[in-house]
């Protein structure tokens, strides 16, 4: 039989799944002289299948310094100006810096990953927020971590650098925040050194994944597509578990160090109302109400968690930088008895039976 070829117009198409892929940032972070640039040189060099889109800033004078973005694609170079004439993107994060992202981002296609460099002075917190503040940077970019490089011989002396009054050093930050932390400069300490570093980095962040190496020369794949914020499937699983963790699966891991910057784990079973879980973020993260032993609020510069929600059969991911979190409902659980809350605290004047105690009363009351 004759087809109608007006009807035919007017059929509505086959959809087709949109090819829409989030690119992700990765965010370099270090202090300065520890071999940041020297790693970014290094990955836009070696072959990884990669387009590879940069965004640097450092202090410095000239354009030479203030150059803020090259693509890296089949080999070659293609370089931008973009004057970022305020020298640090974090004190411009919702001006120029969002700008050189935006206008990074009109070249969609010519790129499909960005690493983004801090001055060796910056927080990288601000910077890692500004993904969950900006909606129409949050629809086309996902932040995919954080990585701190450090310089193996100096880095124990910025660590120790006082700030006055309460302010935690840039370098402290910088270690609490990292997903990665790529000890540099190997060859220039002994072992005795290397150790007393390791020391000091593992007290102030546990969760983070050490590596170590010369001239920034790096295993690319252990850099890059981390997943660390992602909700799905993700390549290196931060959460504690096993040997890492307690006897008891209510104690809180204790660290005996006295260090202004620590990470504490709480570990228990049982499920939370999602309203209830929103109130305890609150009040943790936007009104610092929990007080330390010391007397002072509790200040989180990271928190990462697996929480069980009630009624709800997926487990839910909890980041945080700073004040700013975000929840993503995730896998399904295996079993009831897989259902364990796993909260990982990296902060200051932390009371660490307080942080479990306070979870622990937002708890649903289990069936007798």
């Amino acid at each position: 039989m004759a087809t109608n070829s007006d009807s035919d117009d007017e059929e509505c198409p086959d959809l087709v799944p949109s090819a829409c892929v989030r690119i992700p940032v990765t965010i370099i972070t270090g202090y300065l002289g520890s071999g940041k640039t020297t790693l970014l040189n290094y990955i836009l060099t070696e072959q990884h299948n990669k387009k590879i889109a940069v965004i640097l800033n450092e202090f410095g004078e000239g354009s030479a310094i203030e150059k803020s973005m090259a693509i890296g694609q089949e080999g070659e170079l293609y370089e931008e100006w973009l004057e970022l004439r305020n020298g640090c993107l974090c004190c411009s994060v919702k001006d120029n810096g969002i700008k050189a992202i935006e206008n990074l981002m009109l070249k969609r296609g010519r790129f499909d990953y960005i690493l983004l460099e801090t001055t060796g002075l910056a927080d990288p917190g601000p910077i890692a927020s500004m993904f969950w503040l900006d909606d129409e940077l949050g629809s086309d970019l996902c932040l995919d971590g954080i990585v701190t490089v450090v310089d193996a011989k100096y880095c124990l002396q910025h660590l120790n650098e006082a700030k006055s009054g309460e302010e935690i050093n840039e370098c402290i930050r910088q270690v609490a925040l990292a997903d990665i932390i790529l000890i540099n400069k190997l060859d220039l300490v002994g072992e005795e050194e290397l150790t007393q570093l390791r020391d000091r980095l593992q007290s102030i962040n546990s969760v983070a994944r050490f590596i170590e190496t010369q001239r920034s020369r790096v295993d690319l794949d252990a850099v890059l597509d981390l997943h660390s914020f992602d909700s799905a499937e993700k390549k290196r699983d931060w959460c504690p578990t096993g040997s890492h963790l307690p006897n008891s699966s209510t104690e809180l891991q204790r660290k005996h160090i006295d260090q202004a910057v620590t990470t504490v784990t709480v570990e228990c079973k049982g499920e939370v109302l999602l309203e209830e879980l929103d109130t305890w973020l609150q009040e943790l993260l936007w009104e610092k109400s929990f007080v330390g032993r010391d007397g002072k609020p509790m200040e989180i510069l990271r928190f990462k968690a697996v929480v069980s929600i009630y009624e709800e059969s997926r487990r839910v991911i909890v980041q945080a930088v700073h004040e700013l979190f975000d929840k993503t409902t995730t896998t399904p659980w295996e079993s009831a008895d897989s259902r364990i809350n796993r909260l990982v605290f990296i902060g200051r004047h932390l009371d660490l039976d307080f942080l479990q105690s306070s979870f622990t009363k937002i708890l649903q009351p289990t069936a007798s």
